[in-house]
Formats: structure tokens, sequence, C-alpha cells
């Protein structure tokens, strides 16, 4: 029952796009894995309209081009990440600090989003055996390396329309919420 409506949580995160566009962005797929290491396909990042556009210290790039408010009560929100550092790179620190998020390695586990107006932070999403709601990435990024990715999150309220999207050592990346199905 339980994977079951994980999976229905997962299956309906999709779609719609909505906000600022600032440039262009593809919309590839990525791979994300399950706690028995089975690839499933992750939400792909809809529409070319890019809400947000963040760079780290390390040449890291997270490029943001859906939030989607579902009827289910959560928000995915999902982009692509791209390493520009020049080397190989591991999201390992984006895992997060939680114990029960220890197992999900690198992927997008540790992401949040935070409402400044109502002082609140939404954690990721997990099922429950710990494992996020979310991509977890296989492998290291090569240099230059670009791979899609999601997240899902506790929907704020229907008033709250923007939200940060905080991840790891990444600068925090003011988002719209568009309603989805």
């Amino acid at each position: 029952m339980a994977i079951a409506a994980g999976l229905a949580l997962t299956v309906t995160g999709c779609g719609g796009d909505s906000g600022k566009e600032k440039t262009s962005a593809s919309s590839p797929t990525a791979k994300a894995t399950g706690g028995e290491g089975k690839d499933q396909q992750s939400p792909a990042p809809s529409g070319d309209k890019v809400l947000a556009d963040v760079k780290g210290d390390d040449g890291i790039a997270l490029t943001v081009t859906s939030a989607v408010r579902d009827s289910g009560g959560f928000v995915t929100v999902s982009g692509k990440v791209t390493n520009g550092s020049g080397k190989i790179w591991t999201p390992t620190s984006w895992a997060g600090d939680e114990s029960e998020l220890a197992g999900n390695s690198a992927s997008m586990a540790g992401a949040s989003l935070v409402d400044q107006t109502a002082k609140k932070k939404y954690l990721i999403l997990r099922d429950t055996s710990g494992r996020c709601l979310c991509t977890k990435f296989v492998g290291a990024f090569q240099a230059s390396e670009e791979r899609a990715f999601y997240a899902q999150f506790p929907a704020p309220p229907a008033s709250t329309k923007s939200v940060e999207f905080q991840i790891g050592d990444m600068p925090p990346a003011t988002i719209d919420i568009s309603d989805g199905q």
C-alpha cells in the first residue's frame, strides 16, 4: 500500500510550468533509482521556461524549469544540474543531514522549499523506507555533464505563489509555483 501511494505521488507529480521566463532550456530525462537499485524514469522538466538559474562556487549550475502544485497536496520541482567545474563531481553533500535520509547518498534528498512570507520550511517528501521522492544520481557527474532532476515537497498554502528552492551549498533560487492537475 505504501509503495502504491509513493508511486501514485511520483506519477501524478508531473506536468505544467509557469513563471518568469529567463532563458531557454532543454527538457532532458533523467534516471532515478529506488532502494533496490532499479532504474525508474524521473519526471522530465516540462516546457522551455527557466524559473531560476543559480551557480555555486565550484562551477555547479542548477536550473529550475518547473514547480507545479498538484491537487494531491504536494509540489514537484524539476530542472537540471550541470557540472561546470571542469572535474568529476559527486553531489554527496546534497543528500541532506537528517539521519533518515542517510541512505539516499548522491541525490536531491537535502533540498527544501522556504516560504519567506509564512516563515516555513518544507523538507523533501520520503517514503516509509526513508527514500526521498526525488532523483537519486547514479555515478559521478563528468566534467560538463548535465542531468535532469525532480524533487517533491509538501505543498505550501494555495496563497503562496513563490518560494525559495535550496540545496547544499547552492544559493537559494526563488521560483514561482504553478497550479497543476
